[in-house]
């Protein structure tokens, strides 16, 4: 609902931050490590994984969204924020402090419920957050479908590409995607590569494994 006072405030301050040229969107998909093939890693700093090593500390906090509305069963334990941001989190009990080596069975079982990674942008232009995000409850998903601002949410540099003549159409990547970019005409997997944000869902759940994620030959920055 466009009254929801959570949404509200949030989109009121990415309004304001856009306005002063502190930032061009509020965040960004990170597509999931896992995704990935050994010659794929080209791009290291698109990945989730690569941004927490450059972190000088992470922190583990609950998700905000889920938190709040409640709206699903997905781990709420998933959320990283990085460096002052976490360390102020610390300091008043809503995050711990967690080692490196411990963020991969986080980022495992965000990938095992199917949440999308997404970065968010200070107006320092900065990664302060890595969140895990769900559809039904995440604040940045909401405010793409109800407000129709997909300018503040903008692909990553990846789009998945399914070789159909390999595709057993079982429907598992359709269930997991979660941005309408693949849905099923007469028993068959029908993809949308306009749609698709480069999350990387699809590709771990893909039993035939004939989905992958490649660049995307557009422009860097891709509106969503």
């Amino acid at each position: 609902m466009k009254n929801d006072p959570f949404l509200k405030k949030r989109l009121i301050q990415y309004d304001r931050w856009i306005g002063q040229g502190k930032i061009l969107y509020s965040s960004k998909i990170v597509p999931i490590a896992e995704a990935f093939f050994s010659k794929q890693w080209v791009m290291p700093s698109e990945q989730v994984k690569e941004l927490l090593r450059k972190a000088r500390s992470i922190a583990l906090t609950e998700c905000e969204c889920r938190a709040y509305y409640k709206r699903c069963d997905k781990p709420l334990e998933v959320c990283f924020l990085l460096d002052k941001a976490g360390d102020k989190f610390v300091e008043k009990g809503l995050a711990r402090h967690i080692t490196k080596k411990e963020t991969d069975d986080v980022l495992r079982k965000a990938n095992e419920n199917g949440l999308v990674h997404l970065c968010l942008y200070m107006p320092d232009k900065k990664v302060y957050a890595v969140c895990s995000c769900c559809a039904c409850c995440c604040h940045e998903f909401q405010i793409v479908k109800q407000y129709q601002r997909r300018d503040l949410m903008v692909k990553s540099d990846y789009v998945a590409e399914t070789n159909i003549q390999a595709c057993i159409h079982c429907g598992a990547c359709a269930e997991r995607c979660l941005f309408d970019a693949r849905h099923f005409k007469n028993s068959r997997l029908v993809f949308n590569a306009a749609l698709c944000a480069g999350c990387g869902l699809c590709v771990t759940t893909c039993p035939a494994e004939c989905t992958t994620l490649k660049p995307r030959r557009l422009k860097r920055e891709n509106p969503y």
